[in-house]
């Protein structure tokens, strides 16, 4: 029998990749990357965008600015705030563009956070939970507010931060697990005291936002929604300060996998999981470990003699779910190098690609031959990795243009590298510990790029056996900023030079915001 979907028993999705998940060291994304993941997130069928901290920078302004206005009318877009009517104002001015737009404020409530990090008594944070949530409700009817620790505060005061936000005009309560302290009964309890003990919360969304630091995020956030809760605040493949937040794709399949014990519906479309949770690992560099639920590369992967021979008389003796619905290919379309211009387009659009722009399109293309060329089965893997990589930066400063491997004698590797700058080609010569380290010596000296540091070099092969393409993670860090850079190639030192070019373009777009930020700051204006 299946279930009836009804508003009281839907669950909303926030999600807060773009915001929370950013934060994590190492995972920060360029305008056009946010961009990109936002319009990802909307396409499953996100509920809520938390779309990022709109006065933490010039940046994140303009970032939330662009993403509230790409927005369907499907879509809520969030901006985070402290409570403060500086920030609150600040965040209405990036998010009044999106068609719907939802203020989410928040203030510290636990006593550690007060005595410690605010220094305010617990009279002066209810007097700021008041002013800061009637304030974002005089700008709109949307309005989140989360006590920060919440799950660590006294609950006496606890439900009266809740009814005092309540009051101010918050629509939407958020329940966070700050440090991911809490236990699924525990979260659950506190979930029930709060709707038993605060007059006029249950007209209000209760949301959960879980931290995975003792590994039961997702299993708190389905406790809360079982204790009365309808809103989950996540994250693709879980990232997120520290261990993470809850995992989007496990929360999503839970509640469709398990509608017997927790009767409950999203919006979320579970054939686009894997889609998703690609693009953010192409973006980031960050790759899941193999064994990450849904989405690692074996969550349907059966070695065992015992599986294997329960899988061939019936998937169901070790599959809860099948991997075509949470987007997986059961069967890969293989195209060679006599495939055209059309099939690859089709592929594309099968693989949950749209318009990815001419120009990533023809590069992508054309490197797909190149590749048939060397490789006999080019998959759909590949093609991922190919497409990731050609629709990457649109701001690119340099890009490569040529690489000669000369020698390698003794360990001591001399390539002559070529990088172009602004349509000049610069071609340098140079010697290093083994190739990838004279691949990257010439990058530096052919961009006059040399002030940053390499905090990651990583190798992973797309697919199987030696004629594998490969895909280079490279983390760099400068002045305090770190971004991380891909490339895919069937050439791993090709490979690694354009995730070392990948990551230096990122940088060299941070730097150029952040002057752009300090001429608007002195002269007074606003950067476009």
């Amino acid at each position: 029998m299946s279930m009836q979907k009804t508003d009281d028993n839907r669950v909303k999705i926030f999600d807060t990749t773009l915001r929370d998940g950013e934060q994590s060291p190492g995972f920060s994304m360029n305008h056009d990357e946010k961009l990109r993941m936002a319009a990802m997130l909307e396409e499953l069928g996100v509920d809520i965008i938390e779309a990022g901290f709109p006065i933490a920078s010039q940046g994140d302004f303009e970032s939330v600015r662009a993403i509230a206005k790409q927005a369907s009318d499907d879509v809520v877009i969030a901006g985070l705030c402290r409570a403060s009517v500086n920030d609150i104002n600040r965040a209405w001015e990036a998010l009044q563009y999106a068609p719907h737009a939802r203020i989410h404020t928040f203030i510290s409530t636990s006593p550690v956070h007060m005595k410690y990090k605010l220094r305010m008594e617990p009279e002066a944070v209810l007097e700021a939970i008041h002013k800061s949530v009637s304030h974002a409700a005089s700008l709109t009817s949307d309005v989140e507010w989360s006590p920060e620790d919440g799950t660590r505060t006294d609950p006496d005061f606890l439900v009266d931060v809740v009814k005092t936000a309540v009051e101010a005009g918050a629509t939407t309560i958020n329940v966070p697990d700050t440090v991911g302290y809490l236990v699924a009964d525990e979260y659950a309890e506190l979930i029930k005291m709060l709707l038993n003990n605060v007059p006029g919360l249950e007209k209000c969304t209760i949301s959960t936002h879980c931290h995975n630091d003792l590994g039961v995020a997702v299993a708190n956030s389905l406790g809360g929604v079982a204790a009365g809760a309808r809103q989950i605040e996540c994250t693709i493949n879980g990232i997120g300060e520290r261990a993470g937040n809850a995992s989007l794709e496990e929360v999503a399949m839970a509640l469709q996998v398990r509608g017997d014990r927790l009767p409950y519906w999203t919006r979320i479309d579970g054939t686009k999981l894997v889609r998703a949770s690609q693009m953010l690992q192409s973006i980031t560099g960050f790759s899941v470990q193999p064994n990450k639920a849904i989405v690692g590369a074996n969550a349907f992967a059966h070695e065992s003699g015992i599986h294997q021979d329960g899988m061939l008389k019936n998937a169901q003796t070790y599959e809860i779910m099948t991997p075509e619905s949470v987007g997986w290919q059961k069967t890969n379309l293989v195209l060679g190098k006599h495939s055209g211009r059309a099939a690859f387009r089709n592929k594309l659009e099968q693989l949950g690609y749209g318009d990815i722009g001419e120009n990533a399109f023809q590069d992508a293309f054309v490197r797909f031959k190149d590749l048939a060329d060397h490789k006999k089965d080019v998959t759909d893997e590949d093609i991922i990795a190919l497409v990731d990589d050609s629709a990457g930066d649109q701001e690119a400063a340099y890009t490569l243009e040529d690489l000669k491997i000369h020698s390698i004698v003794h360990g001591v590797a001399r390539v002559d590298v070529s990088v172009a700058a602004r349509s000049e080609v610069h071609t340098v010569t140079t010697e290093g510990n083994g190739a990838v380290d004279a691949i990257f010596k010439g990058i530096k000296q052919a961009t006059g790029q040399d002030g940053q540091k390499l905090d990651l070099y990583q190798v992973h092969a797309v697919t199987g056996g030696t004629d594998a393409q490969a895909k280079v993670t490279v983390r760099l860090s400068q002045d305090g900023r770190s971004v991380s850079g891909t490339g895919a190639d069937y050439d791993t030192l090709f490979a690694s030079a354009r995730a070392y070019i990948h990551a230096l373009n990122k940088l060299q777009a941070s730097e150029r915001r952040v002057h752009a930020h300090h001429d608007s700051a002195e002269s007074g204006g606003e950067a476009a």
